[in-house]
């Protein structure tokens, strides 16, 4: 069974989630990437022999492919982003029936498409504004033959925190996608109160095809995830929502990287293929890239970072048997292309998976031995997830992260996680659906 058909049967119309999965290197008629130069050791190599195994506190089952949640800042109440288009509420540990908002019929949905993140304004308490990702039908101006539109949202939220107004939406951002995969879809606000957008190089397979523009790489063509000038594909995104210059529907932050350079002043780091789901650990950021058929990787990110793909899968070369650890000094003077702080295969691996899912840095008291670990998984899950150990220089061994056995159903696959309060909870799904769970210890 190859990839798109495993991530079919796994999750169905969920494999949105492949959206990390879609996109995750699950190109079956990709070519495979072969490795070269600057290939840096695997997580087969690296994993450590340490058997903590993690708990389980279900905060909510029954749910259809929960995406994202969000934590309100001023009450015991969490938002679920399902993938079919519905923002569930949590309260008190209670699911309420009538959801905080229903885009149902707004979204399309099917493999890497529907709702696919949310985040709310870090003064949500007081100014009650919800900002969303989600596909919807290809609007005004998409080019013919180009399959949805990403639209990246703003609602505004009821004082009591329980519904969210329709006619509030206020459009911020769209992008026309030209394929149906690689949607990538996270949001996060950072310490500095700017909104980082994770999205995908366009689609299909090889960044290559409708919708991808040529770049600086003559070994393989294309595309996207190397070009910082025609579109705002295959990057993370850093906007303004507070100060919009002009009735603007954003802002762009003076020191974005390519303010005054050739290049789009949204564009903060570049050279991704998938980046399902990113996160902030204190100022830094993590962001894991879905790769096509050999590796996955969490990458440290940074202003003005370029991290390899299409001319690198992982730290791995892609499609060529040997390939350039910089670019040009013609383009932005001679970037270094960055690898992964976390990388692991699809196989023959204790590590290993199909579509990587960000996690974060455990900082919590519920599983003392693991605080400090950086704690991830993978779309095909399996009972397990994974932690790393950070370091200052080169990449983070890793290991499985066994999940109890009472406990291990639940998560067959993994879509998401979010901290809270420095503790880790994970959106997945198993037999029984779909939840949302806080790790323990056992």
């Amino acid at each position: 069974m190859n990839r798109r058909e495993y991530l079919a049967a796994a999750t169905g119309v969920a494999a949105v989630v492949a959206g990390c999965a879609g996109g995750g290197g699950d190109d079956a008629s990709a070519a495979p990437s072969t490795d070269g130069g600057t290939a840096s050791t695997t997580a087969s190599s690296t994993t450590r022999d340490r058997s903590e195994e993690v708990a389980l506190d279900t905060i909510a089952d029954d749910l259809d492919t929960p995406v994202d949640v969000a934590f309100a800042h001023d009450a015991d109440r969490q938002y679920v982003a399902e993938q079919r288009g519905v923002v569930r509420v949590l309260e008190d540990g209670d699911r309420r029936s009538t959801p905080l908002l229903d885009l149902s019929d707004a979204v399309v949905t099917g493999y890497e498409a529907g709702l696919l993140g949310l985040a709310l304004h870090p003064e949500f308490a007081d100014n009650r504004r919800l900002f969303v990702r989600y596909s919807a039908p290809a609007r005004e101006g998409t080019p013919d033959g180009y399959s949805h539109t990403f639209v990246l949202a703003e609602f505004r939220v009821a004082d009591d925190g329980l519904t969210a107004r329709r006619d509030s939406e206020r459009t911020v951002l769209t992008i026309p996608e030209p394929q149906s995969n690689h949607n990538a879809g996270s949001l996060a606000f950072g310490p500095d109160g700017y909104l980082y957008v994770g999205v995908g190089d366009g689609g299909s397979g090889d960044d290559q095809g409708r919708g991808h523009v040529e770049d600086w790489y003559d070994a393989v063509a294309g595309g996207n995830g190397q070009d910082v000038t025609e579109n705002r594909l295959g990057s993370i995104l850093r906007i303004d929502v507070d100060d919009r210059p002009d009735g603007d529907p954003y802002g762009v932050p003076d020191d974005n990287p390519l303010v005054g350079e050739p290049g789009l002043d949204e564009h903060y780091a570049w050279g991704f293929r998938n980046p399902w789901r990113i996160a902030f650990d204190g100022e830094d950021l993590y962001v894991g890239d879905v790769g096509q058929n050999r590796y996955e990787e969490i990458d440290e990110v940074r202003a003005g970072g370029n991290y390899g793909w299409n001319v690198r899968e992982g730290a791995h070369c892609f499609g060529a048997d040997d390939c350039v650890d910089r670019t040009p000094s013609s383009v932005r003077g001679g970037e270094s292309l960055i690898d992964p702080v976390v990388e692991y295969p699809h196989s023959d691996a204790a590590v290993s998976g199909v579509s990587v899912i960000t996690g974060n840095v455990y900082r919590g008291s519920a599983v003392p031995g693991l605080r400090g670990a950086f704690v991830f998984g993978d779309l095909r899950a399996r009972g397990r997830l994974f932690a790393a150990e950070p370091r200052s220089d080169g990449e983070w061994p890793t290991r499985v992260l066994p999940v109890a056995d009472g406990d291990a159903d639940a998560l067959q696959r993994v879509f998401s996680f979010q901290r809270h309060d420095g503790e880790l909870y994970v959106l997945g799904s198993g037999d029984d659906g779909g939840g949302v769970h806080r790790l323990r210890a056992v």
